[in-house]
């Protein structure tokens, strides 16, 4: 069995003036939110024996303040093909995670990893945790899904089992959307 974790990236300031995209930084609800995701999968109990990341400056402060809440280091392996990846280029990159990694943890951009959920998990009737991502994969949202399989080189599209979807928003009401 191989548990598959993805989290979005915070909130990130769009009014920060960097000259690339690359470059842009978590903002202030951001930074929160991801301490307070680390925190949650601190109290889940929820372990990783392998990290890839995104080396977007959003993903590095995400993975930091996650760190925070989380209360001990994540020790990423930086992948610059998670950055703003497709589904389909992020499943190459699940796929070829260290079979030894039961638990592995993907932090990256959407809407690759919504897109790469949703290829994941068969769409079947009354299934509420997937028509949530569905519906939105927002910022620091994190979604643990299941494998029955032996590597990770055997995951493949509707292979899966949704077991948790979390938004910032589910565990503090004031990490949600704006009200404008």
């Amino acid at each position: 069995m191989k548990t598959l974790t993805l989290l979005r990236h915070a909130k990130s300031s769009w009014d920060d003036p960097v000259a690339r995209d690359f470059d842009r930084p978590l903002n202030g609800k951001g930074k929160r939110a991801a301490a307070t995701v680390g925190r949650y999968l601190r109290g889940e109990g929820l372990r990783f024996d392998h990290v890839v990341a995104s080396p977007a400056t959003r993903v590095v402060e995400t993975i930091e303040n996650v760190e925070t809440g989380y209360g001990s280091a994540l020790a990423p392996q930086w992948d610059k093909r998670a950055y703003l990846a497709s589904a389909s280029s992020l499943l190459d990159i699940v796929q070829e995670l260290p079979d030894a990694a039961e638990r592995a943890l993907l932090v990256g951009h959407n809407p690759g990893l919504e897109d790469l959920i949703l290829k994941l998990i068969p769409d079947r009737a009354g299934d509420e945790l997937r028509d949530s991502v569905e519906e939105k994969f927002p910022t620091a949202a994190v979604a643990v899904m299941t494998f029955d399989v032996d590597r990770w080189d055997a995951v493949r599209s509707d292979g899966g089992t949704l077991v948790c979807f979390t938004r910032p928003r589910d565990l503090d009401a004031a990490l949600g959307p704006d009200q404008g």
